[in-house]
């Protein structure tokens, strides 16, 4: 098994820290890009076992940090970089998954990489990236969405925009890093300014490549109903119910384990298998 990191430029100039995890011996196997979730990492918890399985099944297994989610390419583990977080926003995440398609597409052979075949995978907030990405990117042949958001408009309830606006910032808790991390008004306005491009509910709407939703049933972060309701708007797409699994399928952070959780191998074994045309 070959695992190669490189650095990428991202969409506002910061940098994107990928890893692509592949067997030699098999040439032109599909292409899959892990988008990681808000306060997430690509070396997060179980993922890089997460790659490890996949690639083990003849993919070419791809993640990457999202370049303003708060790491560095010097701490990839650590959030140093709040200032980079407070400006994170939907349009740098969606143009940062483009670039990394871009490199993909130029480079991906030399990973025995099939560029035709791009498929995407997005956990929680990256979900809701990847069903954007799929909506506008051709290159994209297949997705699956575990655990995702439903509507990027969810992320804005509850909050008094307009204090929001006259403090420029508010405060998102880490309970397990123990830092308030900050979120610039600046995402609200992305949001307001790019509605259209980041209407989740309508790009479900119009997906039209293969897509399995995947969900667990004691998801504490985005409720069930979530997935229900992107079904519900496409239903083309494959709804998987993991009973009593929560919002990261067993994972946590760090994962000292050498094995994955029951609940991860589970939901490996079924996007697999959908990937490769099984149902």
């Amino acid at each position: 098994m070959q695992k190669n990191e490189l650095i990428i430029k991202g969409s506002k100039g910061k940098h994107i820290s990928i890893d692509i995890s592949y067997k030699e011996e098999i040439p032109k196997k599909p292409i899959i890009l892990f988008c990681h979730g808000f306060k997430g990492f690509k070396n997060w918890g179980n993922f890089d076992l997460v790659a490890k399985e996949f690639s083990k099944h003849n993919f070419v297994f791809v993640k990457f940090n999202f370049s303003y989610n708060g790491t560095t390419s010097e701490t990839p583990l650590d959030f140093k970089d709040l200032n980079a977080f407070g400006n994170n926003n939907f349009t740098i995440e969606l143009d940062d998954l483009g670039l990394v398609i871009d490199y993909l597409e130029q480079n991906g052979e030399k990973y025995n990489g099939n560029t035709e075949e791009i498929y995407l995978i997005g956990h929680s907030r990256g979900g809701g990236i990847a069903i954007l990405k799929s909506k506008e990117d051709k290159r994209v042949k297949k997705l699956a969405t575990w655990a995702s958001v439903k509507d990027a408009a969810d992320f804005f309830v509850n909050q008094d925009i307009a204090k929001w606006k006259e403090d420029g910032q508010i405060f998102t808790f880490n309970s397990r890093t123990q830092q308030k991390m900050p979120l610039y008004f600046q995402i609200y306005e992305n949001y307001i300014s790019n509605i259209n491009r980041l209407d989740i509910p309508k790009a479900a709407a119009t997906i039209n490549i293969p897509w399995l939703i995947v969900h667990g049933t004691n998801d504490n972060s985005v409720p069930l109903y979530c997935a229900e309701q992107l079904h519900e708007w496409n239903m083309n797409s494959e709804l998987f119910v993991l009973e009593n699994a929560d919002h990261t399928f067993g994972g946590k952070h760090p994962w000292n384990d050498n094995i994955l959780p029951a609940d991860s191998k589970h939901i490996i074994e079924k996007t697999i298998s959908f990937f490769n045309g099984n149902t």
